[in-house]
């Protein structure tokens, strides 16, 4: 791989973090109350869709839309859990800056509450598991073993 394009992923991993640190702070997102009615099925993946409340679906959404492409899927439960299936075009590299940006943002629309953010692989495969603990205000990162 060239220098340049071994530059412009990165520059482009920088500019998703940028961008979502940067819209997230200026988004009107609002923690509501659980939906009391089920959850819809994904017309991508057949599984649960992107939130099981109106906030955490529109996040999910949005989270998509924004990442350009870096993203195949997020998903949010219970306004506290962001799960993400990465594209295969987000380097190893880049997942724990893309991780914090996530996390950066979720924790601006959903505040004062412990916060999860979880990293798939393309292939589904948790990668790596984020937790904010709003007591110490520190982020810890564990990887699967």
């Amino acid at each position: 791989m060239s220098f340049f394009q071994r530059s412009r992923k990165i520059l482009a991993a920088l500019a998703l973090v940028f961008m979502l640190t940067i819209t997230t702070a200026c988004s009107s997102a609002v923690a509501r109350e659980p939906q009391t009615t089920a959850p819809i099925a994904s017309r991508d993946y057949g599984s649960i869709a992107r939130g099981n409340t109106t906030a955490g679906q529109d996040y999910g959404t949005w989270a998509v839309q924004a990442s350009k492409g870096l993203l195949n899927d997020a998903y949010v439960r219970d306004n506290n859990k962001l799960g993400v299936v990465i594209s295969p075009q987000v380097r190893p590299s880049d997942v724990k800056p893309l991780t914090q940006s996530l996390m950066q943002g979720f924790h601006k629309s959903f505040p004062n509450q412990d916060l999860s953010v979880l990293v798939y692989a393309p292939d589904k495969k948790l990668i790596l598991t984020a937790r904010y603990d709003i007591q110490s205000n520190q982020v810890n990162y564990q990887q699967p073993s």
